[in-house]
C-alpha cells in the first residue's frame, strides 16, 4: 500500500513579516552565527532558542580539525539549555545559516538530520511541539509548527 506524507509550512520573503519575538530570535541567531567557529567549512550557523519562561539562549556551530568532532549550532544551544535549565520547555528555535560570504547564500538552510533527531528528543520529552524557523542570509524564512513535521518517522524512547 502506498501512502504519502505532506508537510505544512509557511514561507516568508522577509523577516519583517514575522511577529516581534520571531524577529528578535532571527536577529539573535544571525548575531550568534557571526561568532561560529567554522575555519574548515566556512559555513556559519547561528541558533536562538526561546524557552517557555521567555528567556532566549543562543548557540553556533563549532568545528574541529578531527571531523566529525565538532557540533552544530542547534545542538550546541539545546544541549547547553538542557544542562542548565532541564525543566524548561522549549517554545521556538530559529536557525540562520550559510556560507561566510553573504553573496553565496541559497535557500533557507534547514537543520541537518542529526539536529532534527536531537530536537525531536526534546519535543518528545516535553510532549509539546517546538516551532522551528530556518532562514538564509537573504532574509527568507521557513516556519514549521513542529520538529516531527521535518522528521515524520522519528525514533524516540517508545521504541526502546
Amino acid at each position: 500500500m502506498k501512502k504519502d506524507i505532506q508537510i505544512s509550512y509557511e514561507q516568508y520573503q522577509s523577516s519583517n513579516e514575522l511577529a516581534e519575538i520571531e524577529k528578535e530570535l532571527y536577529l539573535k541567531a544571525k548575531e550568534a552565527r557571526e561568532n561560529a567557529y567554522a575555519p574548515y567549512s566556512q559555513f556559519f550557523v547561528g541558533c536562538a532558542v526561546l524557552l517557555e519562561n521567555g528567556d532566549i539562549h543562543v548557540g553556533n556551530n563549532q568545528e574541529n580539525a578531527a571531523y566529525p568532532s565538532g557540533l552544530c549550532a542547534e545542538r550546541t544551544a539545546m544541549f547547553w539549555i538542557s544542562a542548565n535549565f532541564p525543566d524548561e520547555n522549549i517554545e521556538k528555535v530559529f536557525v540562520v545559516g550559510g556560507p561566510k560570504e553573504l553573496s553565496l547564500t541559497r535557500a533557507p538552510i534547514p537543520p541537518c538530520g542529526a539536529c532534527r533527531q536531537s530536537m525531536m528528543e526534546y519535543e518528545s520529552k516535553q510532549n509539546k511541539n517546538i516551532t522551528l524557523y530556518f532562514a538564509n542570509l537573504n532574509d527568507e524564512v521557513i516556519k514549521v509548527n513542529a520538529i516531527k513535521d521535518l522528521l515524520p518517522f522519528y525514533f524516540d524512547g517508545t521504541f526502546l
